[in-house]
């Protein structure tokens, strides 16, 4: 379907939003809902999922479907298509956005650490999307990917998870190959520093977050780090129609961070 050149519409679409109770995944969910699309969000913390729901329940008439799960459980992970198709009947668009970070070097980073990592941020994807793809066969749907700036670029004392976002990158490229003869579109967005948990949540303290926050500063090219609603708009128009002609991509929404080199 070619584009109409009107306003981003998701109106009538099926999305799964992974990762959706909180950060990037809950903005996304707003704003799928506020562009028409019916949703099931997917993450651990159900008090979250509810709150999130009420949001987009305000955006849209429809409510979301929650669904509890750890996508490092192979049975929940099912249960995520499962009652997706039970519940709407069909699935047009995957946003695969749950992920972790930790700090970690080559000296300190352990296969305990480096599994964990690579089991939510690669293994879990691989395996929804391979329940998904059937689905997005017959819709002739698409993926997006949340992959990172350090997946496009290398970064010391964040190992494993560089290696992961450099995986999604390459798995989304693979993946977008294999799918178009069937017309289902693979994207990913790369997004550099956005104001989340998800630092906090990888080890850093709250004097360490905000010397981070302000180095941001410094490394992004706009001088700032990012809001999940940037990263959102860019999911957004990615899993629209809008976006018909684009596959196998990385979009970075990073500041230019992506284009920059020390100096």
């Amino acid at each position: 379907m070619q584009a109409s050149g009107k306003a981003t519409s998701l109106a009538g679409k099926v999305a799964i939003i992974t990762g959706a109770s909180s950060g990037i995944g809950a903005v996304t969910a707003q704003l799928f809902s506020k562009l028409g699309a019916v949703l099931a969000i997917t993450g651990r913390n159900m008090e979250n999922l509810k709150a999130v729901a009420d949001k987009c329940s305000k955006e849209s008439e429809k409510q979301p479907l929650i669904i509890q799960a750890d996508l490092t459980n192979e049975g929940d992970t099912k249960r995520i298509i499962e009652e997706t198709i039970k519940q709407y009947g069909k699935l047009d668009i995957l946003v695969n956005n749950a992920g972790i970070l930790e700090t970690g070097s080559i000296l300190n980073t352990s296969l305990e650490q480096y599994d964990r990592l690579m089991n939510t941020n690669v293994r879990s994807i691989y395996h929804l999307t391979m329940l998904a793809a059937p689905h997005l066969i017959e819709t002739q749907g698409n993926i997006v990917n949340i992959s990172s700036v350090n997946g496009l670029r290398a970064f010391a004392n964040v190992l494993a998870y560089n290696i992961s976002k450099c995986a999604v990158d390459q798995f989304t490229r693979c993946v977008a190959l294999e799918l178009a003869e069937k017309k289902v579109r693979v994207n990913a967005v790369n997004p550099g520093v956005v104001i989340t948990e998800l630092q906090k949540r990888g080890g850093l303290g709250p004097e360490a977050y905000a010397a981070f926050l302000e180095r941001s500063k410094t490394t992004h090219a706009l001088g700032r780090p990012g809001q999940p609603e940037e990263v959102a708009a860019a999911i957004a128009f990615l899993a629209s129609d809008d976006a018909s002609f684009i596959t196998g991509a990385s979009l970075p929404v990073d500041g230019g961070r992506h284009a920059m080199c020390p100096r």
